[in-house]
């Protein structure tokens, strides 16, 4: 059965989730990171669900295959910022540790879903 949706992707899902998770963890930031690293951070969030939707609505595999890879690029930059923010002590190692395997999971899903279309179209 082909997927119909997007919205039926457990990658998308799980990165939905992590948007989620981002915009409650950067709510406690300092107000002078306002237009700094929460607004980056919670954007490359954001482009994860979308570049996975946006590759869903694209009439090739080839196209998926690129905004897939657009969205690992997003959570590269995600865990990084994360990170960031651990050193900068803005969040706990607790958080950081719960978003950089949120990250990982999602990018995890990401490949294999990379991994089955590139056998596909072989």
């Amino acid at each position: 059965m082909a997927i119909q949706s997007y919205r039926e992707l457990i990658a998308w899902q799980k990165a939905m989730d992590l948007v989620e998770a981002i915009s409650r963890e950067t709510k406690g930031f300092p107000r002078e990171e306002i237009y700094g690293l929460t607004a980056q951070i919670r954007r490359a969030a954001v482009s994860i669900p979308s570049n996975i939707a946006e590759g869903q609505g694209r009439s090739t595999t080839r196209d998926l295959l690129y905004f897939l890879s657009i969205a690992q690029g997003s959570i590269k930059e995600v865990e990084t910022q994360v990170l960031i923010a651990e050193r900068l002590k803005y969040i706990s190692k607790q958080a950081a540790a719960k978003l950089v395997e949120q990250t990982s999971e999602v990018g995890r899903l990401l490949s294999g879903l990379s991994n089955s279309l590139k056998k596909k179209t072989k």
